[in-house]
């Protein structure tokens, strides 16, 4: 399919729901007409049209919190969008990481993630990684003080590689030690700075997951 064939409304406009191609979170959903679409896929950072002020505009061209394009998906209907990106800072202009922060369910004190929890089911074995990954890249973009990934988002990949490597040593001693709870510890810390360097990188989890499923078919 090209660009031909999306789907514009009567207004000449299509919606775009933007996604951390790393986290997987949505950032923010904003609207493009065939011009934008056009310099998004020519600039490969994204532009949208503003129906409030009637004219196109460039994510980032102030604030320098561009958007770099990784792919965009159109739905079955090929009339919404969904636009991956690796995003510089905050996508929301309050400065924040996400438009979409606020949660109706925490509002009404309900349970947020695993709808069966009400029933004491436990999560996932894999959702605190999402929401650890989902937590390190709202961190990234709003670098708040006082928070240690930050910190280490700061000081750059020469001190996370630092502490990488620190952790990975403790591991080992753990594991020579034969602590099960040592060893837990210190591979939990192991894993929150991988993750923390793969963001520095712009290497989603996903790319490591995939890459052990492709050796895994062999």
């Amino acid at each position: 399919m090209n660009m031909e064939s999306i789907k514009f409304d009567e207004n000449g406009l299509i919606a775009a729901i933007v996604q951390d191609a790393q986290s997987k979170e949505v950032l923010t959903l904003a609207y493009m007409n065939k011009e934008s679409l056009a310099k998004t896929l020519e600039t490969r950072e994204t532009w949208f049209w503003s129906r409030s002020r009637q004219e196109l505009w460039h994510k980032g061209a102030t604030s320098g919190n561009v958007q770099k394009v990784v792919d965009i998906l159109y739905d079955c209907d090929s009339d919404a969008l969904v636009v991956k990106v690796i995003p510089t800072g905050p996508a929301c202009h309050k400065n924040v990481y996400s438009c979409f922060a606020d949660s109706l369910l925490e509002e009404a004190g309900m349970v947020v993630g695993n709808p069966s929890a009400d029933n004491g089911d436990v999560e996932s074995r894999f959702d605190i990684i999402n929401r650890l990954e989902a937590l390190i890249a709202k961190r990234e973009a709003e670098m708040p003080e006082g928070s240690y990934t930050t910190y280490l988002f700061t000081e750059g990949v020469d001190k996370i590689l630092k502490k990488v490597g620190e952790e990975a040593s403790e591991v080992i001693i753990a594991a020579k030690n034969r602590s099960h709870d040592e060893l837990r510890y210190e591979a939990a810390d192991l894993l929150f700075h991988l993750l923390v360097l793969l963001r520095e990188q712009k290497l989603p989890f996903d790319a490591v997951l995939q890459e052990l499923s492709k050796r895994h078919a062999k």
